[in-house]
């Protein structure tokens, strides 16, 4: 059966199709769509009418393609929502953090993708926002999942067997991130933040920014030396969702075998209030060593602070990235949040020192 692409190919009988295999003798007779909305993907809220329920709740969330043509061809260049329906198809229950519950997800040879998931607004969850008065619960619970999953795939060999096709650069497409074309497009979002935004931004905007802009690659290679983990690679506010006072973790399109820290440094300073963000980053840091050591991986808190440091900078580069291209991928308001959030880590943390002296490193060895 080909995958379905608009709202419109969610029929009953596609339905009846991917739900199939997770709950046999399940036949939908009549699918409602009560909202459908697109940016980075497609999604569609359905209510459906069941000859035999086979157990299912009647009403589901799916993502499909996005419904924008140019959005759909980049989203398949870059393999963002195939990413995502590959790693719930093959590995959402191994996944040591609460995420929807999946009913079906499929990946086409093309970079077609679905995910049949829980609707998790019919369970009661809510969505956290950068000025909740509970952020700081937030902040520790989103950090117990992420030291959960880094530590359950921690130097793992099996990103060699099956799950060898995790990105080492998500986002990158084809070639892993490391062809001349993918390093030059990534670098062609900062260049384009830097143009609209870098007389009006502190001078640490422009500084990181050239640096980053100018070289592209050696900062990719940077990022990607060390200990590597399976990592969610996108832990923004906007891609989380609370069950209680628990996080969940939503929006996989990002995942890659990549050093853990990764995704610490991405949640702290891009979705925290800078306030809170400097009272308590160094708790959360020590937080995640903690839940490390007790799973056997022990690090070394200055390199991991260094780290924190330098990763500061892959989170201002996604929210400059984001906010480069408008409504695109994200409402521009939240976006430019974001974008000041992580400039000011930037500045706080000397986040451009972190980076050079990195690159320093790497160039004499």
């Amino acid at each position: 059966m080909p995958l379905p692409v608009e709202v419109a190919d969610l029929t009953p009988e596609t339905m009846t199709a991917l739900l199939a295999a997770g709950a046999p003798g399940v036949r939908v007779d009549a699918v409602e769509v009560l909202d459908a909305h697109s940016g980075t993907t497609g999604r569609a809220r359905l209510a459906l009418t069941y000859a035999d329920d086979g157990g299912l709740p009647p009403t589901l969330f799916v993502k499909l393609e996005p419904f924008d043509p140019r959005q759909r061809v980049f989203v398949r260049a870059g393999g963002i929502g195939a990413n995502e329906a590959h790693l719930y198809r093959d590995c959402a229950p191994e996944l040591p953090m609460r995420i929807p519950h999946i009913h079906a997800a499929a990946v086409d040879a093309d970079g077609g993708y679905v995910t049949v998931m829980e609707d998790l607004l019919a369970s009661g969850c809510m969505f956290p926002r950068p000025d909740d008065a509970a952020i700081a619960g937030h902040a520790r619970s989103t950090i117990d999942g992420l030291g959960a999953l880094h530590v359950r795939f921690w130097q793992s060999p099996r990103f060699t067997a099956d799950l060898a096709w995790v990105p080492g650069r998500a986002g990158f497409g084809s070639g892993g991130g490391r062809s001349e074309q993918a390093i030059a497009g990534d670098g062609h979002f900062v260049r384009k933040a830097l143009e609209r935004f870098g007389d009006d931004q502190p001078p640490v905007f422009r500084a990181v920014g050239e640096v980053y802009a100018g070289r592209t690659g050696a900062v990719l290679d940077a990022w990607d030396a060390g200990p590597r983990t399976l990592i969610h690679g996108d832990p923004h506010a906007g891609n989380l969702f609370l069950d209680g006072t628990t996080v969940g973790f939503l929006d996989w399109g990002m995942v890659s075998h990549s050093p853990g820290m990764r995704d610490v440094a991405y949640h702290c300073c891009n979705s925290l209030p800078t306030d809170v963000r400097r009272a308590l980053q160094g708790e959360l840091v020590d937080r995640w060593l903690a839940i490390l050591a007790r799973g056997g991986v022990v690090l070394d808190r200055a390199e991991a602070w260094e780290q924190y440091r330098m990763f500061s900078v892959y989170s201002w580069v996604s929210a400059v990235s984001t906010v480069s291209v408008g409504s695109r991928w994200q409402p521009e308001e939240r976006a430019v949040a974001a974008m000041d959030r992580t400039t000011a880590a930037l500045d706080d943390l000397d986040a451009l020192g972190a980076l050079t002296d990195r690159l320093a490193r790497l160039e004499t060895t």
